[in-house]
């Protein structure tokens, strides 16, 4: 199996900037990932700013990205949902392969757990209970409408969740290279993911569904909550092989070790969420979310009578 980060692009992304690629003109180059880069570019048809992300045709294994492109495009596109960043148009030109997508404007999800890491005061480095919850729920929101849809994210991770800056909302983003739970492509070779966020069958390249989700957005609540997720190893290698293997050891703690601020209900939940064992796991979404609010609830409850 090889994952599809692992194809590196060799290329200057800021020697596109200025350019016309798909009618719109690249402005300023929002980030950089391994097969390619997105930048904020204008749509002088509509007078709108837009988000682009190119992958150029310098990429090894271009015809496989291409098929994906194809397979995925007319799926993705119809997705339409306040939590899900849409795409507005995918394709290729001479020498790129292009996802427009709606510009928000606003902080990433990893930014925000990187900027409270570095507060100076302890007290403040994590993300508040409320606050990390409430965000998931949302991203609970977007993903349940999407697999309803049949439509797998597959690449779940703090960097691909925005908040917009304007109203708070929380987006969704790169469901451009997403599958349908009934693609053609499902037992392709490649795996999608970030090893970290990635569920044990992904790693292990069985067929994956909704499940695969919630165990990456299970892994992404732990982060929000306690800054970093304690986990045995820092080689990859040894992360890959302790997932596929065994996965329910990957911890080096329990959440509530990890962080002061999870205690014994949330934990249930988190390790509910992230379970090796797929009938372990939460089944839906929803019932992700129904167990986050209830916990909220309590909270909420416990409070009133203290």
């Amino acid at each position: 199996m090889q994952e599809l980060s692992e194809f590196k692009v060799s290329f200057d992304p800021g020697s596109f900037l200025g350019r016309e690629i798909a009618n719109v003109t690249l402005m300023e180059l929002l980030g950089r990932g391994a097969m390619g880069a997105v930048y904020v570019a204008f749509q002088k048809s509509l007078k709108r700013k837009v988000a682009l992300k190119i992958f150029p045709k310098a990429c090894s294994n271009l015809d496989n990205m291409r098929v994906l492109f194809r397979d995925e495009a007319e799926t993705v596109a119809v997705l339409n949902h306040p939590n899900i960043v849409p795409v507005f148009d995918m394709g290729e030109t001479g020498e790129v392969l292009y996802i427009m997508m709606q510009l928000v404007e606003g902080e990433n999800l990893r930014s925000m757990i990187w900027r409270h890491q570095l507060h100076p005061l302890p007290s403040r480095r994590a993300i508040p209970v409320h606050k990390s919850i409430e965000m998931m729920v949302q991203v609970l929101d977007g993903l349940d409408y999407a697999h309803k849809e049949n439509v797998i994210h597959q690449d779940i991770k703090p960097a691909n969740i925005i908040i917009e800056e304007r109203s708070g909302r929380v987006c969704i983003v790169d469901f451009g290279i997403a599958r349908t739970e009934f693609s053609s492509n499902q037992q392709s070779r490649y795996v999608f993911g970030t090893p970290l966020y990635m569920s044990p069958e992904q790693i292990s390249g069985i067929q994956t569904d909704c499940r695969s989700d919630i165990y990456s957005a299970g892994m992404v609540l732990y982060e929000t909550l306690a800054g970093k997720i304690p986990v045995k190893t820092p080689s990859m290698d040894e992360l890959l092989n302790l997932k596929a293997s065994d996965p329910d050891s990957l911890f080096k703690c329990s959440p509530s070790e990890a962080c002061s601020s999870i205690d014994s209900k949330l934990e249930k939940i988190l390790l509910k969420a992230v379970a090796g064992n797929l009938e372990s796991r939460y089944q839906s979404c929803a019932q992700f979310k129904s167990d986050l609010l209830d916990y909220v609830s309590s909270l909420q409850g416990k409070a009133a009578h203290e």
